[in-house]
Parts: structure tokens; sequence; C-alpha cells
């Protein structure tokens, strides 16, 4: 079993950023992130894997977010840039196997942080 502890969150002006942090028990093949906001269905939004570069993204959040990684701490992170009102959700670090833009794919799911972007 794979423990996610996520930080970071928060209120943010749009146009503003913040940056979530999710820790990991353990390291699995794939690291990422999900959001869902009220009333919506989770979707992806950024994924990397622990070996090599490789790195997906939402197209929503091109250009404006960035996922990275520390090894040595086993710890993801989410920098979130030039937010918008739109970006307001609950963001959810997931891990597994293999993580696809389905949510399905995740194994394990972290607690989930809120972000809330105001106009």
């Amino acid at each position: 079993q794979v423990q996610l502890v996520e930080s970071g969150g928060g209120l943010v002006q749009a146009g503003g950023s913040l940056r979530l942090s999710c820790a990991a028990s353990a390291r699995t093949y794939f690291m990422g992130w999900f959001r869902q906001a009220p009333g919506k269905e989770r979707e992806f939004v950024a994924a990397l894997r622990w070996s090599g570069d490789s790195t997906a993204y939402a197209d929503s959040v091109k250009g404006r977010f960035t996922i990275s990684r520390d090894s040595a701490k086993n710890t993801v992170y989410l920098q979130m840039n030039s937010l918008k009102p739109e970006d307001t959700a609950v963001y959810y670090c997931a891990a597994g196997t293999l993580l696809t833009y389905l949510p399905s794919s995740a194994r394990y799911w972290g607690q989930g942080a809120q972000v809330t972007v105001s106009s």
C-alpha cells in the first residue's frame, strides 16, 4: 500500500500562482495529478514517470502548470502559474504502475487539496 500525502493549495487571485506537493511512502512507476470541480467529473491534469523525463499535461493547463519531482524525497510537485477561476477544484495526487488520462488508471490517491481561484 502506498500512502500519498498532499500539501499546498489555498485561495489565490486570478493570475496568481500556487504549488502543490505530494509525498509518497513508496515509489511507483507513475505519479500525477487529477482535479475535480463541483458537479464535474474528475479530470487528468498532469503526470510524470519516475524514470526518465516523460511528462504529460492536459491541454487546458499546458504552458501554465509544471509537474516535477524530487527523487530523494519521493515527492512530486505541481507548480501552477497564471491561474484562472476555471482552475478552481479539489486537486488529487495519484500514483500507479500505469497512469493515463483516465482516473480509473490510478491505484493510489491522495486526500485532495482545495485550490480556489478568485476573479
